[in-house]
């Protein structure tokens, strides 16, 4: 037994450090790994992997279809705002057109802004003629009318000389009235006395039979016997001896409020041109249709339009001017409102007293 006995090594320190050092050398690198580090969750690890790669593209893709929807919607939304530029721009174009070959038309005094009939051409045609009469103190025929126009307004008054300090009764500014026609010519002479020739048409009563009939201003005799004015409130008389409402202290001038809105007329209808190109004159045109006389009977609406209107707002001489402007408003309103085929169906012409 003793010769079998094992023989050990002593065991030094030197050893015991080589055989540390070869230890440690030599540890294996499952050992370096930490506790979780193990086979089954590098199996799990290496399975998920592919799906975080899936994630991230499903997310790119979102991203470029949601920018791919906010460039759609912009070029969609630019489409329709270039598209109502050009619109505009269009409709720009055609209205400097339009006015361009209205220019040109004017120009050339070949357009006519309305389409007249034969007759209309004619009464228009004759009214101009009219407005190019200028009044003329030397004209036999321009003297005998101002005489007849006093000897309507003053029946029984003796007829005074041409210049006279009584014309300013009536309402001209001087004794000598050719001085005071200026733009309105002798047309509105005329028109002045048109509304005395035909506003008053009073009523007369028969004698014979006892009723109420419309004549003129003379006593006549006819089959039915001799009629007797009864009413003398005309709409003419009235205004030129102010017999309506409260007057103020300072009047506006009969016979010279009536040149001024003769003259008025003729700019709101634009007469002069021929054209009827305001949109109360080419109304205008309409009434001459069945009225040959339509301007002379719209003077005498507007005549006692203005009126209305100097009452209703308590003036004085010098705001006549303005009371003529709310006159035009008026009567333009009046015209154009539609369906009016007459002088006669405008709503003012119920204030004429006949």
């Amino acid at each position: 037994m003793a010769s079998k006995a094992i023989k050990r090594k002593p065991c030094t320190a030197d050893t015991e450090k080589i055989r540390e050092k070869q230890m440690e050398t030599i540890v294996p690198d499952s050992v370096r790994e930490p506790l979780l580090g193990n086979n089954i969750h590098e199996s799990k690890s290496e399975k998920y992997e592919p799906t975080m790669q899936h994630n991230i593209w499903d997310g790119k893709k979102q991203e470029g279809l949601h920018w791919m929807h906010l460039i759609s919607t912009f070029i969609a939304q630019s489409v329709r705002k270039i598209g109502s530029a050009i619109s505009q721009f269009a409709s720009l174009l055609a209205r400097l057109f339009s006015w361009s070959c209205g220019s040109q038309g004017s120009q050339s005094g070949q357009t006519i802004l309305v389409d007249l009939s034969p007759l209309q051409e004619e009464r228009l045609r004759s009214l101009g003629q009219r407005l190019d009469v200028p009044f003329d103190s030397s004209s036999v025929k321009h003297q005998d009318a101002l005489k007849e126009l006093w000897r309507l307004a003053y029946p029984s008054r003796q007829l005074p000389p041409l210049k006279s300090a009584q014309w300013k009764e009536m309402g001209w500014q001087n004794s000598d009235p050719a001085t005071d026609f200026r733009a309105g010519g002798f047309m509105s002479l005329e028109n002045l006395i048109y509304f005395a020739r035909n506003y008053p048409v009073c009523f007369y009563l028969s004698i014979n039979h006892g009723q109420l009939l419309p004549t003129s201003l003379s006593l006549v005799g006819n089959w039915i016997g001799l009629t007797i004015c009864l009413n003398m409130q005309d709409s003419f008389h009235s205004l030129l001896h102010k017999a309506d409402g409260k007057r103020a202290e300072w009047e506006y001038p009969f016979a010279v409020a009536g040149v001024n809105i003769s003259y008025m007329l003729v700019q709101m209808l634009d007469l002069q041109s021929g054209k009827m190109s305001t949109k109360a004159g080419s109304h205008f045109v309409q009434l001459l249709t069945d009225d040959e006389m339509a301007f002379d009977n719209l003077f005498c609406v507007a005549f006692q339009m203005l009126d209305a209107q100097w009452l209703s707002r308590g003036a004085s001489y010098m705001e006549f001017n303005e009371v003529l402007k709310y006159t035009r408003i008026q009567l333009e309103q009046e015209l154009t409102i539609g369906n009016i085929y007459s002088v006669q169906e405008m709503p003012s012409f119920v204030l004429l007293k006949r």
